[in-house]
């Protein structure tokens, strides 16, 4: 009897152990800027129960920098983080397998002061223009070519640019010591609050450089082998996502409940600031399929080779194949 019961625990432990991958396969790790408004789409999942609801564990890993989550990705300290899918396809032709689903079309805009004489592209003549990033920051260079295009204006000879930190760019503006400055949009959502115009913004550019509709160029990043090993994990989290992207575009509720979080440390937030980010992140919630960005991304991707180099795209001459995540399908 002994024997026996030994032998039925022994059974029982080592069925328990295997089911514990089972389990843990649908544990989702996200790196993510703590004051990132990824934060606010995981937020929203968490008190809604959305991802209980698709069958996962979702564990948050809040990171300093853009680059702590790039580098968390890499080594594999984190399942899926947020970026752009230049990064992704640059580094699929280096010999990765990171791939890119939509997050947000929300890119960018260049916002001058209230009542700034400038007016159009071509009153930047001689100006001084803020940029946020650097000089291969792809907002910029879309607009570069934009501005070429349209204008028959090159933005880097005919402008006095200053590239920097957003929050830098920002007080800099406010200031007087910019004329205009291009900033992430959640920044230039912050200036329009305080009475910023914006000029133009990067969604409106695409179009004229070739794409069908609003693209998004960032997105949900994730390894193509975790993927296939985890496809319950990440289709669920995808759907989670989504889903709270639908309360964050009707409800006004789940704004207010945000708003907190939105303004943490930040002592210069305001109520018309909080409407601003509101309506900025409304306006870039993805409405194409993954297949739609893919094809206009790979449009945009030839100008940005164009303007930015090896130092930006890498090696590839075209977006790399893959970068587009497509549910797990070829």
């Amino acid at each position: 009897m002994r024997s026996g019961l030994l032998a039925f625990l022994l059974c029982a432990i080592a069925s328990l152990a295997l089911a514990v991958p089972a389990e843990a396969s649908n544990k989702v790790k996200v790196g993510v800027l703590k004051f990132g408004t990824v934060s606010w789409v995981l937020d929203t999942i968490h008190a809604n129960g959305l991802d209980k609801a698709e069958g996962i564990e979702l564990d948050v890993v809040p990171l300093a920098s853009t680059q702590a989550t790039a580098v968390g990705l890499q080594g594999s300290s984190v399942d899926i983080i947020a970026t752009d899918w230049l990064w992704v396809s640059r580094e699929r032709s280096g010999g990765a397998d990171f791939t890119f689903a939509p997050f947000t079309t929300a890119l960018g805009a260049i916002m001058v002061p209230p009542k700034s004489p400038i007016k159009t592209l071509g009153d930047l003549k001689g100006k001084r223009l803020g940029v946020a990033g650097g000089p291969l920051d792809k907002s910029w260079l879309l607009l570069v070519a934009y501005a070429l295009r349209t204008a028959n204006l090159d933005l880097r000879t005919e402008t006095t640019q200053e590239f920097g930190a957003p929050p830098l760019l920002n007080e800099r503006a406010k200031q007087g010591e910019l004329d205009a400055v291009l900033d992430f949009w959640p920044y230039a959502a912050r200036l329009e609050a305080e009475g910023f115009t914006q000029l133009i913004g990067v969604e409106d550019v695409v179009s004229e450089l070739g794409a069908k509709g609003e693209v998004a160029m960032v997105g949900y990043v994730f390894s193509d082998s975790w993927a296939k090993d985890h496809l319950e994990g990440v289709q669920g989290f995808l759907r989670a996502a989504a889903k709270a992207d639908e309360l964050l575009a009707t409800s006004n509720e789940e704004w207010s409940r945000l708003k907190p979080l939105m303004s943490e440390n930040d002592p210069t937030f305001t109520d018309a600031t909080f409407e601003a980010l509101r309506r900025r992140y409304r306006e870039g919630i993805p409405e194409r399929s993954s297949a739609e960005n893919e094809a206009d991304a790979k449009v945009l991707y030839q100008f940005l080779r164009e303007l930015g180099g090896e130092k930006l795209v890498g090696p590839g001459t075209e977006l790399a194949p893959g970068t587009f995540w497509h549910g797990g399908k070829p």
